[in-house]
């Protein structure tokens, strides 16, 4: 896969130099589109954009957006835009001068809320008295008729007044060669509205259908309303994310003899280099590095961990991401659409605008919808006066056929699932590529983990301390710790944190006075520690030294091959042993159970040690494991797998094993940091939890039970609402009504997702304890 542009939404691809070809690269665009009614609408602008030269187009009528690949040489932006306003709709290029991933509303979308609002009220008050007559008729009391006349000019105004945008939408798609929506609801009411007034010119007095007409716009107006504010709510988890973004900086101004000054500028004119003050409680405006001061900082809207975590000076911290309770002086690293922030509001608003392939038969049935419908309605008009009916009893089924036919409900049924999926996974912390890893992630039975940094933390904790010959256990940790207090090496940092966190625990192993320190590679360590000569390292290296050991220490014999054991000795005597190894993930073991749970075999394969890999696949609960693996051999295993018959998922670390992440149905990449959204993973676990697989691969199953439901919802409705129409038995104005709540239900059906949760972490606990065996 190809990894995030840094750009904005039109990333252009540029030839490099030296290659003697000068044709552009291929390049992308994203539109905003305005003026899709239903399903057809988009596949009409698709077909309308395929047939200009070198252009692949992807509408997604459920975000109002369609993602262009083009070729510049032969069409640019403008012919693009062009094209689609010629087949009746308008376009416009999304400009993510703001970072945002082009997740902010469009500039007119409040306005166009408001004149939808106005027009659903005045509809409402016009048609309200026409309503009110029939429902007096049905009760027996046809004193509430209305005169011919009246009804006749509040019918005219809704039909053509609020029924214009209706009209409009037809006659642009039958301009452009296809038919969508807006005809089955022009085409309907129309005759409704034409036979009833030519019957109040021609024979007043006779039944008028006048209240069918304006009821049935009105309530398409009112499902139409209903539709766009259950819509605006499915990108609420990006519109949250992006709000996090503050709109100003506190720069520092550099004056020349003079302390630097702070001044307020917007983000949009934060540059790289510059150095920010945050205060307290303050959002980060851009990505950055602490050059000074130290906080905590809460970044659950990155990785969903909900405990915030400490930085200080050369820790990377990013934008949208909350300052805790210090001051801090950041250096600007990324800014604008350069942010991790931005790029994961990219990857996600693309990953929305994918199809899932469960889309494709909806997709396929939507494209012949509406001719369908038109001859269906057709032949129940003909049916009707083949069967002796009269020309206004075989006309009111068929208005009922066109009217309750719905092709929304079919479009919106799995995008809108998906959207919601996808922007609740990014909630949590799970990045999902597109809508194909969403929808093939349910499906997984087996899964492919690397050993470290996956099931482990990826850095050594002490996890023995053996002290020798009655030396305490804190003294044998501070001599340990004052050897390593200079070493920058992994296995140095893991003896000083252990030093630390004994001081809690009431072991107190003191900080002692260091110098001379050196270190001798391929060994250890050696320097004065209180003025005595001291060494830590390999047991053969101090042995060499001429350090006497124990001839025989049972848990390093047992442990040989399983654990890094250093020995440590002061003034020439040996005072114990240290040893450490790569521990389980805190939430290893309960991943591991609920995938299990789910029906999901694992399969460990790292390149470490057989003891190693067998210690880690043992202490996981998962029976197969392989070690000495290489990253072919993982991707090998993969193929394997699936020939087999095998869903197969990979979770690794997303870099040195991205052959078998590619060869994977599902690939989950653990990690963290700004760069995470650029592995080439299908799903990215921003959070570095194996236990944020299991939540991804809930919320596929979550996501596509919704896709099913709504794509039932919507075949039901059409296949038992139409034969029931054409059969005599709704009335028009009921179909009006139940199409208009068919595009609901599904959109309403999809926003139940946004209950999802991942589930809890786990209470922390460490996976190996330290223990303490003396006198060995």
């Amino acid at each position: 896969m190809t990894p995030i542009p840094h750009g904005g939404m039109v990333n252009v691809m540029h030839t490099p130099p030296g290659t003697g070809d000068r044709r552009p690269a291929p390049a992308s665009v994203d539109l905003a589109i305005e003026g899709m009614t239903c399903v057809a609408c988009a596949a009409r602008i698709e077909k309308v954009l395929g047939r200009l030269p070198g252009v692949d187009a992807r509408v997604n009528f459920a975000t109002e957006r369609a993602r262009v690949d083009y070729d510049p040489a032969t069409v640019d932006a403008g012919a693009l835009t062009a094209a689609v306003g010629r087949a009746g709709y308008s376009a416009r290029v999304i400009d993510d001068t703001t970072g945002a991933g082009g997740a902010q509303p469009p500039a007119g979308e409040d306005e166009r809320h408001r004149s939808a609002t106005r027009a659903l009220v005045l509809s409402s008050v016009l048609t309200m008295p026409l309503l009110a007559q029939m429902v007096g008729m049905f009760a027996g009391n046809h004193q509430w008729m209305l005169p011919d006349w009246l009804q006749f000019v509040l019918a005219t105004a809704v039909q053509f007044g609020f029924g214009r945008p209706f009209y409009r939408g037809a006659w642009n798609a039958l301009r452009g060669g296809g038919a969508n929506m807006d005809v089955l609801v022009a085409l309907g009411t129309t005759i409704a509205w034409a036979y009833s007034a030519a019957v109040t010119l021609l024979e007043p007095g006779g039944h008028l259908y006048f209240e069918s007409s304006a009821t049935i716009i009105t309530l398409v107006l009112f499902g139409k309303w209903l539709e766009a504010r259950a819509r605006s709510r499915t990108g609420a988890a990006i519109a949250a994310l992006v709000a996090l973004q503050p709109p100003t900086a506190h720069v520092e101004r550099a004056m020349q003899g003079q302390p630097p000054t702070v001044v307020e500028l917007p983000v949009s004119q934060v540059q790289p280099g510059n150095i920010l003050q945050l205060r307290p409680g303050e959002s980060f405006p851009v990505d950055g590095e602490v050059v000074d001061g130290r906080s905590t900082v809460d970044e659950s809207m990155l990785t969903g961990e909900s405990l915030p975590v400490a930085r200080g000076s050369g820790d990377p911290v990013f934008a949208g991401t909350v300052n805790g309770t210090g001051a801090l002086r950041v250096r600007a690293t990324g800014v604008g659409s350069t942010t991790a922030l931005a790029r994961i509001v990219r990857l996600v608003s693309e990953a929305q605008g994918s199809r899932a392939p469960i889309q494709r038969l909806a997709d396929r049935i939507a494209g012949v919808f509406v001719p369908v419908v038109l001859v269906l309605a057709a032949l129940t008009f003909g049916g009707w006066l083949l069967a002796g009916a009269t020309f206004v009893d075989a006309l009111v089924p068929a208005i009922a056929v066109l009217v309750i036919a719905c092709p929304c409900a079919l479009g919106l049924a799995t995008p809108t699932a998906v959207i919601v999926g996808i922007g609740e996974g990014s909630r949590a912390g799970i990045l999902i590529r597109n809508a194909a890893a969403l929808e093939a992630a349910h499906r997984l039975d087996l899964l492919i983990v690397d050993k470290t940094g996956t099931l482990t933390t990826g850095a050594p904790q002490v996890t023995h301390v053996l002290p020798l010959d009655g030396v305490p256990e804190g003294r044998l940790l501070a001599v340990a710790a004052a050897l390593e207090a200079d070493s920058e090496h992994p296995l140095a940092a893991a003896i000083r944190d252990a030093a630390a966190a004994a001081r809690p625990q009431g072991l107190q192993p003191a900080v002692l006075r260091t110098e001379g320190f050196e270190a001798v590679i391929g060994h250890g360590v050696r320097a004065r520690v209180e003025g005595e000569p001291a060494l830590l390292g390999s047991i053969e290296w101090l042995q060499a030294q001429g350090v006497v050991l124990p001839p025989a220490m049972p848990p390093v014999d047992v442990d040989a091959g399983r654990l890094t054991w250093v020995g440590v000795a002061l003034g020439g005597r040996a005072l114990g042993l240290v040893g450490m190894a790569d521990a389980l993930r805190p939430d290893t073991i309960d991943a591991v159970r609920r995938l299990q749970a789910a029906g999901i075999e694992l399969q460990v394969m790292s390149g470490d040690h057989a003891a190693v890999t067998a210690r880690i696949a043992a202490e996981a609960g998962i029976e197969r494991w392989q070690a000495r693996c290489t990253p072919a051999d993982k991707a090998a295993e993969a193929v394997r797998a699936r020939a087999a018959g095998r869903s197969v998922g990979m979770v690794g670390d997303g870099i040195n094993d991205a052959p078998a992440l590619a060869a994977a149905d599902v690939s989950f990449a653990i990690g963290s940091g700004s760069g995470i959204a650029l592995h080439t993973a299908d799903i990215t676990l921003m959070g570095s939890r194996l236990s944020q697989v299991v939540d991804a691969i809930s919320l596929s199953r979550a996501t596509l039970a919704k896709i099913r439901q709504n794509l039932f919802l919507a075949f039901a409705y059409n296949v038992l609402g139409i034969p029931l129409a054409a059969a005599g038995l709704l009335d028009p104005v009921i179909a009006g009504a139940a199409m208009a709540a068919s595009s609901v239900c599904v959109v309403g059906n999809a926003l139940l997702l946004r209950r999802w949760r991942p589930a809890p972490a786990p209470a922390s606990h460490a996976a190996s304890t330290v223990t303490a065996t003396r006198g060995a």
